[in-house]
Order: C-alpha cells, then sequence, then structure tokens
C-alpha cells in the first residue's frame, strides 16, 4: 500500500487559480519533489510536473510564521485575494471549527496530505 504523501500548496500559483480542498475531498495534483522523499510541490505554471498524485485529503495544515496549524480546509486563491462572493476565505481550526488567524511571511502555504488508496473504499 503507498503511503500517505504530503503535497504543498501555495504561493501566487495557488493565489492566481488554486481550488478549495476540504479533509475528505478526492485531489490530483501535478507535483515535483520539494525534498526527495514523501513531500511534493503543487505546480500549475511554467514547470513540467514529474508525477500526479492523487488520493483523498486526510489532513490539512496552514504553514505560518509560528508553525503548522491544523485547519479544516484550504480557501480558493479567488477566496484568499478577497475576490470571491461565495467564499470570504477565512480558515478554521479543524477540530473546533474556530476562526484562525496565520501570520505568513510572503504568500499564503499549506500542507496538504493526500492518501492514494483513500479513493477506495476500506474495509
Amino acid at each position: 500500500m503507498p503511503e500517505p504523501v504530503v503535497v504543498l500548496v501555495g504561493g501566487w500559483e495557488h493565489q492566481c487559480c488554486g481550488l478549495p480542498v476540504e479533509i475528505g475531498d478526492v485531489v490530483e495534483y501535478g507535483v515535483v519533489s520539494a525534498d526527495g522523499a514523501r513531500r511534493f510541490a503543487e505546480i500549475r505554471h511554467d514547470t513540467v510536473p514529474n508525477q500526479r498524485d492523487r488520493g483523498r485529503v486526510t489532513e490539512l495544515f496552514a504553514v505560518g510564521r509560528d508553525g503548522r496549524v491544523a485547519i479544516d480546509r484550504v480557501p480558493s486563491g479567488r477566496a484568499l485575494r478577497g475576490f470571491d462572493d461565495d467564499d470570504d476565505g477565512h480558515l478554521e481550526a479543524r477540530w473546533t471549527g474556530q476562526p484562525v488567524t496565520v501570520e505568513w511571511d510572503g504568500d499564503p502555504e499549506f500542507e496538504v496530505v493526500v492518501d492514494p488508496d483513500g479513493e477506495r473504499k476500506r474495509q
């Protein structure tokens, strides 16, 4: 069984045209290796992905100046920029739903944990 992978999502590429992501979603990302192991960076523009990672999202983290915070969804890039009438782009804590404020040094960054076996129904 393949192990879960971490996909780094964020920066200008997510802000440009990134889609929202929630725990339980089935996703597919074009990626490049971020560390040579089980961490990958999503790419959308200017770089050719060297593989595609597909599976069910099991965990989400906002990665800020003070570390990682477990969240329940990653807003779309449009919402993060304040241009989505249906989504204010706010972050909520994973288990409590309380609003979360994350201080970033630059563009927002997120870790999406993807379980490649999560597409199939587990027994």
